[in-house]
């Protein structure tokens, strides 16, 4: 077979498209529909692989897919965990879509937003998904809320975060089955792919959509010791759990391709394996936007929360054989998080109704042999509110950047431009040297700022719905205008001394119970005051909190619609925090 390697060139910045015979056909498309499996690691970056130059971490694996895939080697995502996820779900910019944050009220969707799982559910498919979504712990934002016919999840941004089921710690854990808390034996990424083949088994003769959204390698980094032993000891790792967790991660990558092949499923199905930010562990920085001073980045610079390309550039790997997608080849155009949903639609020939919308654009004009054009001159992220959580307010061009083939306009501690194909480690500011650049870029930013900044508005939770009731909301969830709230075990452990609204929305008026915890329910914990007090819906009550209690209990009435919840617990020396865990429940 003859491969053709066509480049096409753009006017804007040099834009080079990349594309290869062998890839996606009219033909090749009219058959069945294919299956989709995206596989998504938490906090590995683009350096994290043996495939892409680290000369220490082993994923024979993950090499092997690398060899076998169509790879997108300038692709990009959000510079840390939700703002990914929500792009990912719903093919628009994380400031668009409501979830544009890790914490603070801000991990939700609005709720006038499609995901890929609604998409493919009302096509047919059976839908799945696996381990961390991060998009909302309550309804209507939960994975079974979102379209995901089959979940089992673990809630908050990880495992051992604050709203995740008490004792969890990465071993023999307890995790959300469709609703329900079940026990489940094993390491947690053990469990994840166990789960997914499960639900690929049960689903093999209908397509399907999985969606394995693992949680590692992300922190508290615990791993069975057999996985982290071979990297103990090597100055040049800077974190042995890490990259044991990577390589547990790859040897569970095998086994799901060895089952999948031998349900004789490997062939019509779409493969994807990417990643959600830059690596968390990789190296060890000075700062977020540094190069590794211990470490591989592939020569990057920046690492998880950096809007260098060491934060957000990402493994894109896409296989699948009846389609052409395969030979190992490379795509070096610009490509983005946000394009997976309407590429995926394109490829299973899955219309996309006007709600979606989608801010991305469809990648298989890339994967055709002719190459043909490209709707994309440029592209646009930013990290709103800035770095280390300070302040959640956004500012236009604060904490983003304006990518093309060629140039990067960062704005981080101050304004920079980078020639990324002259100096792919970012090294040299050339923004005196092409001030015509720059005019052209911050033209680029003018309408991504227009659509987005009109939604980073409140995504409120409901109470009160059929859907959930109670609803157990959490102080991760507490709308914060700086800072973030408690998250996670060991936060809500201390004496509460910062409180903040949860935004609710009361789905039909009547009389609701209130119970305030410094712990969850099941940690079968007393709380630590004497006094605790509520403010919602123009209403404050104020309860003397009884010794060795595990709950104060108020009752109110509440109207239907939008409301604020504030909660406080008081000490004996009238210091006051928030109850870090609230339920609410409508009793008529």
């Amino acid at each position: 077979m003859i491969t053709l390697k066509v480049t096409v060139q753009f006017m804007t910045y040099g834009f080079v498209l990349l594309a290869f015979a062998g890839s996606v056909s009219a033909e090749s498309l009219s058959g069945s529909r294919p299956n989709v499996i995206l596989v998504m690691t938490d906090d590995q970056g683009y350096g994290d692989l043996g495939c892409h130059g680290n000369p220490i971490l082993k994923t024979p694996n993950l090499d092997q897919l690398s060899r076998e895939a169509i790879r997108f080697t300038d692709f990009h995502v959000s510079p840390f965990c939700t703002p990914t996820r929500a792009a990912l779900m719903t093919g628009n910019h994380p400031g668009y879509s409501g979830a544009y944050r890790t914490s603070s009220g801000r991990t939700m969707l609005h709720r006038d937003e499609k995901t890929l799982a609604n998409l493919f559910g009302d096509n047919g498919y059976a839908t799945g998904m696996v381990g961390k979504w991060h998009l909302g712990d309550n309804a209507p934002h939960r994975p079974q809320d979102r379209g995901f016919q089959d979940v089992v999840w673990h809630r908050c941004g990880g495992i051992g975060q604050a709203s995740d089921h008490w004792g969890n710690d990465y071993f023999d854990d307890t995790y959300e089955r469709n609703g329900k808390f079940e026990k489940f034996e094993g390491y947690c990424t053990d469990v994840w792919f166990r789960e997914g083949i499960r639900f690929v088994e049960q689903n093999q003769d209908k397509p399907f959509f999985l969606y394995l959204a693992l949680n590692a390698p992300h922190g508290p980094y615990r791993v069975p010791e057999q996985w982290a032993k071979p990297y103990l000891g090597n100055k040049a790792v800077a974190n042995p759990n890490f990259y044991g967790m990577i390589a547990n991660i790859d040897h569970n990558l095998g086994i799901l391709r060895r089952r999948i092949s031998e349900l004789g499923l490997a062939e019509n199905t779409i493969l994807i394996f990417m990643t959600d930010n830059g690596t968390a562990a990789g190296g060890k920085f000075q700062g977020l936007d540094s190069k590794p001073l211990v470490g591989f980045n592939a020569g990057m610079r920046g690492k998880k929360s950096s809007v260098f390309d060491g934060g957000h550039r990402v493994p894109f790997f896409m296989y699948w054989p009846q389609g052409g997608l395969r030979g190992g080849k490379e795509i070096e155009t610009l490509a983005a998080h946000i394009d997976v949903l309407p590429t995926l639609a394109d490829l299973c020939d899955i219309p996309v109704p006007e709600a979606y919308q989608p801010d991305g654009v469809s990648l298989k004009p890339l994967l055709q042999p002719s190459g043909q054009p490209w709707m994309r001159d440029h592209h646009v992220l930013q990290f709103h509110g800035g770095a280390g959580a300070k302040t959640l307010p956004s500012k236009p061009f604060a904490y983003s950047v304006v990518m093309t083939q060629r140039w990067r306009l960062v704005n981080s501690d101050g304004e920079g431009l980078y020639d990324i194909q002259a100096d792919p480690a970012q090294s040299n500011d050339v923004a005196k040297e092409h001030p015509e650049v720059m005019t052209k870029l911050r033209a680029h930013y003018a309408p991504f700022w227009e659509k987005v900044s009109p939604r980073l508005t409140a995504v409120r939770i409901d109470v009160g719905s059929p859907a959930e009731n109670p609803t157990v909301l959490c102080s991760q969830d507490w709308y914060l205008p700086s800072g973030n709230p408690p998250w996670n075990f060991q936060a809500i452990s201390k004496l509460p001394r910062v409180t903040g609204p949860w935004m609710l929305e009361v789905k039909q008026a009547g009389r609701y119970r209130l119970t305030l915890r410094q712990y969850p329910k099941q940690a079968n914990q007393p709380v630590i005051a004497v006094n605790a007090k509520i403010e919602v819906a123009g209403q404050t009550q104020t309860l003397p909190v009884e010794p060795n209690s595990k709950g104060v209990v108020f009752e109110v009435d509440l109207p239907a619609g939008p409301t604020e919840l504030v909660t406080w617990l008081y000490d004996k020396h009238g210091k006051a925090g928030g109850a870090y865990f609230t339920e609410v429940e409508a009793i008529h």
